[in-house]
């Protein structure tokens, strides 16, 4: 399936023209008025604390740390950049493992007692930077705190070592879990919390604003939420499918009290999804009602089901949480949910949609909650596809009161100053524009350091460029 290249699109007309073609609602601005994009937002109730644009910094896993979890300096020079961009709220930074076994990849960074110090150097490094073009009084640094759960691989980059809430009749195969073994017991999962909580302390110790516990993206937190089948005090009602957050939250209250806690949820879920026989994405086959989804309809996986996603904010705000970054689906099972792109990764398939229906899928999603829970600071994902459109749509958003801040993810990697250019008025440098190759994904699937291989110079030149070139060839 092919579809038109964003970059085809040349004028406001002709973006609409397209949006019309697929019967999507997308806003977009006519021109992008910088005191949208750059106004002020007060964080609520006490409107105390103030941040001085509404961009923010979405936090991705780096593939790039040493063994022990530490910072690299090709980590440094991530956060850097984070710093450099000019957005005020960076959320998480980086995915941080709150223990060893909780990796995603043998060279995430891991937040324990021995790496303290250079967490502390990492925020500090990020905001010196920062400051080189604007003040830091007005911007906020977190730390998203996560286990990877099935998704872990703490040892090898190829091996699979899950640690799950439930047995999964689509996903086990896929996560190499084939007994009961990889569930995490309930002792085991009040042993995790306290990890969580630890790492919490030591992310206050370390200057952090606030901490993400992780619920997204299919990664153990997310997990929790659909364990309808599992017994116990943490499956089956939504009370106890909650327990794993809320017991984390009075841990971080009791342990680490001031630190602010947020949470980026996916928002909604879909059936896992494969490669067809023609290489585009379709769903695994399923007969009969599907309970493993959060926020989709069991009867209709495809549709989203509000009721607990309302429930589950609802419940972020009676816990006082106010920081919430919105996205969908898992990176594992159905990217294209999740981050909608013009070319797959090596080990994923062709989109099954045009991307932009699913931009403005999220983006509706995101609108929809907003308008519904108006306290809570909301952060949206999926951007990123936009390219030459992304401040357009994003001011459109802004504007119209649909979601608070614009996330930027893989779009950093490659133009970092991105959202300083649009602040200032100046044309966007179109050779920098993410394109979505999912190079930035390919290259971390077989084992190499995290970047922007195809734009920029610097991970250009490095000896996995041409590893990575080799993979595409075959």
């Amino acid at each position: 399936m092919t579809f038109p290249k964003l970059s085809s699109l040349k004028t406001v007309a002709d973006f609409r023209r397209r949006v019309d073609e697929l019967g999507i609602d997308l806003p977009v601005s006519e021109e992008v008025h910088s005191n949208q994009l750059g106004a002020t937002y007060f964080l609520e109730p006490d409107r105390a604390r103030e941040l001085g644009n509404r961009f923010a910094i979405l936090p991705m896993e780096g593939w790039d740390a040493t063994a022990d979890g530490r910072p690299t300096d090709l980590v440094r020079r991530r956060w850097q950049r984070f710093g450099q961009s000019g957005a005020k709220l960076i959320w998480g930074g980086e995915a941080v493992a709150v223990r060893h076994d909780g990796r995603a990849n043998p060279r995430q960074l891991v937040l324990h007692e021995e790496t303290l110090p250079e967490f502390i150097e990492l925020r500090k490094l990020l905001l010196t930077e920062h400051a080189v073009h604007s003040t830091t009084s007005d911007l906020m640094v977190g730390l998203q705190l996560t286990h990877s759960g099935r998704w872990a691989r703490p040892h090898d980059s190829k091996k699979l070592e899950p640690r799950i809430a439930y047995r999964h009749p689509l996903l086990d195969s896929r996560s190499a879990v084939s007994s009961d073994k990889a569930i995490l017991t309930d002792q085991e999962i009040a042993g995790l919390i306290e990890d969580f909580v630890r790492a919490a302390v030591r992310a206050q110790q370390a200057g952090f604003d606030y901490v993400d516990v992780k619920h997204c993206h299919g990664y153990l937190g997310h997990e929790f939420l659909s364990a309808v089948e599992r017994p116990g005090a943490y499956g089956g009602s939504f009370e106890n499918r909650t327990r794993f957050l809320r017991e984390i939250v009075a841990g971080i209250e009791r342990d680490a009290p001031g630190l602010e806690v947020g949470v980026r949820l996916s928002l909604f879920d879909q059936l896992p999804f494969q490669k067809g026989p023609d290489g585009v994405g379709q769903p695994m086959q399923w007969t009969g009602p599907y309970p493993y989804a959060f926020g989709s309809d069991p009867e209709d996986p495809s549709q989203i089901d509000w009721t607990e996603p309302r429930a589950f904010l609802g419940l972020l705000e009676k816990l006082g949480i106010r920081l919430v970054c919105l996205t969908a689906g898992s990176p594992y099972y159905n990217p294209h949910l999740q981050r909608p792109a013009a070319i797959p990764p090596s080990d994923g398939y062709l989109p099954p949609e045009d991307p932009l229906v699913g931009v403005a899928r999220q983006l509706n999603a995101v609108a929809s909650i907003k308008r519904e829970f108006p306290n809570l600071l909301i952060v949206g994902s999926a951007y990123s596809y936009l390219q030459e459109w992304l401040p357009a749509v994003a001011d459109a958003q802004v504007a119209a009161g649909r979601v608070d801040f614009v996330g930027l993810g893989r779009t950093v990697l490659s133009y970092p100053e991105l959202p300083r250019d649009v602040l200032n008025g100046r044309l966007l440098q179109r050779r920098k524009l993410c394109r979505t190759f999912s190079d930035c994904t390919t290259g971390p699937r077989n084992g190499l350091v995290s970047g922007c291989y195809p734009l920029d110079d610097f991970y250009r030149q490095h000896p996995d460029a041409e590893t990575l070139r080799a993979l595409a060839k075959r």
